[in-house]
């Protein structure tokens, strides 16, 4: 049976990021202030670029893993500002493997986003995470172009090219020539690798190894830089924890040999005390002024490494670059101080919100999906019908034979799931559901979810079960033996990290029939609220449980809800 599903989302922000919307444009002044993360939330990996021909415009791309629409591109006038543009994958046809990735790391690791001769170039890896080390085909390098990021359906299907590796990236040298740097599948060997690439067909030349790194586990995340007749070579090291870091090196030919910066890494918080930790992963672009900027990731998650429920994000931070000398980066922190903004500027073109947007979704006749809610893999689109005939302002979902873990934990078959959310931007907010829900076979269930991935999730339902199944009770609700089959609340969880026991609570009679808000508060750094009671009678609203966010703080993937 189809569900009805209203959404509200209000997020609570901890600090306000952004000064107040002014209208008229302003001068430049003598330096910035601005809050990290700039791209909060699931937002890792970031690639980004200034593009003068597209009106003085940046833009972001970053990873994705197994979310749909892949990719997103957001773009900013001042650097302030950033709003969802779209999605470099949003067809299936573009890359219709995606389907059959198997486990939670698998996906889109890493694109690098480029612009050359009037045309976006986006070059990326589709893993296949399960399969063996040794195993070549887990990297599936690809390449995609647009002459328009602003119109999704510009972004070309996926062009294939050869490397036992990933973390790849364009370059166009001043000789003519497009080369690929990537790095290589270090479990098999380390390494930072260059070709010659046609970006067109996908054809590369011989690969050869230009880099080692500094010693650091895992050297990966590479770009090459020419200024003053040196190419400067960004990779990253240490591995996705707490021990990632920045490191350069450079050199007079684009083939080496490359001599390491002394001051490597560059740019790490390993072996600190910062709220800010995993920072590593970088991209480096200037602005209309000639100011340097860097990007990288990081997780807001201190040195314990235990919460940090908003995934890895994009952080920003001011870099100065001599003529002739390594870049030398600010040191990461939640309050920057930097170059001179661009004036603020909100008139942006785009299907998406800017990310600091909270939501109140209402389903309006005639709307789709907002554009920042994602899937897991490719989504059934007649399962998703905005506002069906009878039933303004919601959102029909029709459900799957696979709940949220799926066959394994790791794979959902071609049949997928029916599952849509939004990334968790905001250490506070609050994120409900009015759900209209009659179930009437055993286990059908619809619901809410901090949602990491298939074996990382926390779920509040109404699920049909038998009234002997029941581990609690509301005040004044009476418990049964019996087998009959009734509507029940079901929290239930599964990660690696352990997870509290399954709770199945009767629904009140008299909150049958009615609408149900179901509602995920994060009410402090560490901890989930989940909460049912009827739509029209907030006051009736009651806690199911309080719950560590430690179970969808894992890997390096990311999250919605």
């Amino acid at each position: 049976m189809a569900g009805r599903i209203r959404m509200v989302a209000h997020v609570l922000y901890l600090i306000m990021v952004f000064a107040p919307l002014i209208l008229a444009t302003r001068p430049l002044v003598h330096n910035s202030t601005y809050y990290n993360p700039v791209l909060p939330g699931f937002h890792p990996d970031p690639s980004c670029i200034f593009v003068p021909e597209w009106d003085e415009t940046f833009f972001c791309a970053s990873s994705s893993f197994n979310a749909f629409p892949g990719i997103p591109v957001h773009e900013s006038k001042d650097l302030q500002n950033w709003k969802l543009i779209g999605h470099v994958l949003n067809r299936r046809e573009q890359l219709p493997r995606l389907a059959e990735t198997n486990r939670s790391t698998s996906g889109i690791w890493a694109p690098t986003l480029r612009f050359n001769e009037g045309k976006f170039w986006l070059v990326t890896t589709l893993v296949d995470d399960d399969r063996a080390t040794e195993d070549a085909s887990r990297w599936d390098n690809i390449i995609f172009n647009s002459g328009d990021p602003y119109d999704s359906n510009s972004w070309s299907e996926a062009v294939h090219f050869d490397f036992e590796g990933y973390d790849t990236s364009p370059i166009w040298d001043p000789d003519g020539k497009t080369y690929i740097v990537g790095g290589h599948a270090w479990k098999v060997f380390p390494g930072i690798l260059l070709a010659e690439a046609n970006l067109e067909t996908g054809k590369v030349g011989e690969w050869e190894v230009i880099w080692n790194g500094t010693g650091g586990t895992a050297p990966e995340g590479p770009h090459i830089y020419l200024k003053d007749g040196w190419y400067y070579l960004l990779a990253a090291e240490g591995g996705t924890g707490i021990g990632h870091m920045v490191t350069m090196a450079r050199s007079k030919s684009i083939h080496g040999p490359y001599e390491a910066n002394p001051a490597n890494p560059v740019l790490t918080n390993a072996n600190t005390t910062n709220y800010f930790q995993t920072v590593g992963h970088a991209d480096l672009f200037q602005d209309a002024t000639g100011n340097w900027w860097g990007v990288a990731l990081s997780t807001r998650s201190g040195p314990d490494y235990i919460y940090y429920p908003m995934g890895r994000e994009t952080i920003m931070v001011p870099v100065t670059w001599d003529d002739g000398e390594f870049p030398i980066w600010s040191t990461l922190e939640g309050e920057m101080s930097g170059w001179a903004f661009p004036p603020e500027y909100l008139e942006i073109d785009g299907a998406g919100p800017f990310i600091n947007d909270g939501d109140a979704i209402n389903f309006e006749p005639g709307s789709e999906l907002p554009a920042h809610f994602t899937h897991w893999r490719f989504p059934i689109p007649d399962s998703y019908i905005v506002s069906p005939p009878g039933h303004p302002n919601t959102l029909r979902l029709s459900p799957s034979k696979l709940n949220l873990t799926a066959l394994d934990g790791n794979y959902a078959g071609p049949d997928g799931q029916t599952f849509v959310g939004r990334r968790q931007q905001d250490t506070l907010f609050t994120y409900s559901v009015n759900l209209d829900f009659s179930p009437s076979s055993l286990e059908e269930e619809a619901g809410v979810s901090v949602f990491l991935t298939q074996n990382h999730h926390l779920d509040l339902g109404v699920v049909i079960l038998p009234s002997n199944s029941s581990t609690a009770v509301f005040p004044g609700t009476n418990t049964s033996n019996s087998a009959q089959l009734i509507p029940q609340l079901r929290f239930r969880g599964i990660s690696y990290v352990p997870v509290p026991d399954d709770i199945v609570a009767p629904i009140p009679e008299a909150w049958h029939n009615k609408t149900l808000r179901l509602e995920i508060k994060a009410h402090n750094m560490t901890h989930y609220s989940f909460s049912a009671g009827p739509a029209d009678a907030l006051s009736e609203m009651r806690t199911i449980i309080d719950v560590s966010n430690a179970p969808v703080s894992w890997g390096f993937t990311g999250k919605a809800d």
